[in-house]
């Protein structure tokens, strides 16, 4: 293993003496000269762990100077000055310009023990951290957000552009969209990856106790609290969290998320003492805010203040083409995670996956190919390894050779029924036409990759009308 380098810059010859001596001794390589021009030659053609270096050498550059040109040459460079006068001014100076500490004349040999010994543990906590970076960042890749769609390219690119920044997010989009896994993405891709991620459901916790969930209580603060607790917002510190379901969350307690988010402060239950929050926050919601809003639901300010940078998950059913990836995906995962051997998807089961309407979305999906593999004693899912909702999707799917079954029709129907009931009259036959057809064309373009010319030869229609048909429903693909 090679040693560790040290440069020492000094014109006293029996000062670059005692340091290498004294640090040889140490195991440490140490290379000595005794102007500046020689340590800007020296610090181009090698990599020091750290450099000592004089500030007053007569004649040439000074220390100061040397030290400019080192931090310009790396700006990592650990550099402790040397020094026979410790004026305040100079050591100002010197750490303005970036020097790591300084050491004054005439000095012990331990003294030079402990600065070393300091900046090696620094450079370990330095290794650990990157290693750490780099493994929690291996966990959880932008990647593993699986899909090729359009609307997850968007995604990914949101993703890229402000996981770095500390911009509260909105993450909207129905459940099962995979809204936790977006919000882990943003952490684990930002400078924050070495703090905690904290997730709180907020409708999972009954609204007398979501605010000490949040912000923690001070004994004796209620009945129960018998002993003080830190909340979410403490325990997330430098790092992020994520408040999902932030839609069922009462307006009483938004007042108090409103103000975390203008003015990083809290207290907690029964408690008045202020604590400061620098933990980054995301949020996510299943629910229209904007309609909450107008039913006095949800606070206006507070939206606004959340609404910096939104993220739209699209539902499965919107992106059919990412259907086969995700299941594939899942296959290899769980069938690991189980220890089972379950290799394959029959056709005809991937056929019903790409049809199916998946209103649970990613987590429907998710679920029924963990189930299948626990069921399947073989090596390929089959029809019967599913649940009873989809091979009954499937039966129709086959009595009517087509893709669009009774139960979607029928579906579509009942969406217009309350409206023509309360209205007396209504323009059924050409709404349910026109929603219908917006889902084939909308089907069929994520089915050929987006080739209109494909889409158009498989739909029976002239790309013009196809064109048409696009910019009338205003489908996305």
């Amino acid at each position: 293993m090679d040693k560790e380098k040290i440069l020492v810059v000094d014109d006293e010859e029996s000062i670059r003496w005692i340091f290498k001596k004294g640090l040889e001794k140490k195991g440490f390589s140490v290379h000595t000269v005794e102007n500046g021009e020689e340590a800007l030659k020296k610090v181009r053609n090698n990599s020091y762990l750290l450099t000592f270096l004089d500030i007053y050498m007569p004649g040439g550059m000074s220390g100061l100077e040397v030290l400019t040109e080192i931090k310009e040459i790396d700006k990592e460079a650990v550099v402790v000055m040397i020094t026979a006068q410790s004026t305040m001014n100079n050591t100002i100076e010197a750490i303005q310009k970036g020097a790591y500490d300084y050491i004054t004349k005439p000095f012990d040999i331990d003294e030079i023990y402990i600065v070393v010994d300091k900046i090696l543990k620094a450079r370990q906590l330095e290794k650990k951290v990157e290693l750490l970076e780099a493994e929690l960042k291996d966990r959880f890749k932008v990647g593993d957000i699986i899909g090729k769609s359009k609307a997850m390219q968007d995604v990914y690119k949101t993703i890229g552009r402000v996981a770095s920044s500390d911009l509260t997010v909105l993450i909207q989009g129905e459940s099962g969209t995979g809204k936790e896994l977006v919000a882990r993405a943003l952490h684990y891709n930002s400078k924050r990856v070495v703090g905690p991620f904290v997730a709180v459901n907020c409708a999972a916790i009954p609204k007398e106790l979501l605010e000490s969930e949040l912000f923690g209580h001070e004994k004796g603060s209620f009945t129960g609290a018998i002993e003080e607790r830190k909340g979410k917002f403490e325990l997330a510190e430098k790092g992020t969290i994520f408040l999902d379901e932030i839609g069922d969350m009462d307006i009483t307690l938004q007042a108090k998320i409103l103000r975390v988010l203008q003015d990083k402060e809290y207290s907690r239950v029964g408690g008045k003492a202020i604590f400061k929050s620098e933990a980054r926050v995301i949020v996510a919601t299943n629910k229209d805010l904007k309609t909450a809003i107008e039913e006095k639901r949800f606070r206006e300010d507070l939206f606004h203040r959340l609404n910096v940078i939104t993220i739209t998950l699209p539902p499965l059913r919107k992106r059919r083409k990412d259907i086969p990836l995700l299941a594939r995906y899942m296959l290899q995962k769980y069938n690991a995670e189980l220890g089972n051997r379950v290799k394959y998807i029959a056709k005809e089961v991937m056929d019903l996956f790409k049809v199916y309407q998946w209103d649970g979305n990613v987590r429907e999906l998710e679920n029924t190919i963990r189930r299948a593999i626990a069921l399947c004693p073989g090596d390929t899912i089959m029809p019967e390894h599913l649940p009873e909702n989809i091979v009954k999707e499937m039966i129709g799917l086959q009595d009517t050779d087509t893709l669009l079954t009774k139960d979607f029709l029928y579906n579509k129907i009942r969406l217009f029924l309350p409206t023509i009931k309360k209205e007396g009259k209504g323009k059924l036959y050409e709404t349910v036409l026109k929603d219908i057809e917006k889902e084939l064309v909308t089907l069929i373009l994520e089915e050929t990759g987006g080739n209109q010319i494909k889409a158009s030869r498989y739909l029976g229609i002239n790309r013009n009308t196809l064109n048409r048909k696009i910019k009338e429903y205003h489908i996305k693909y």
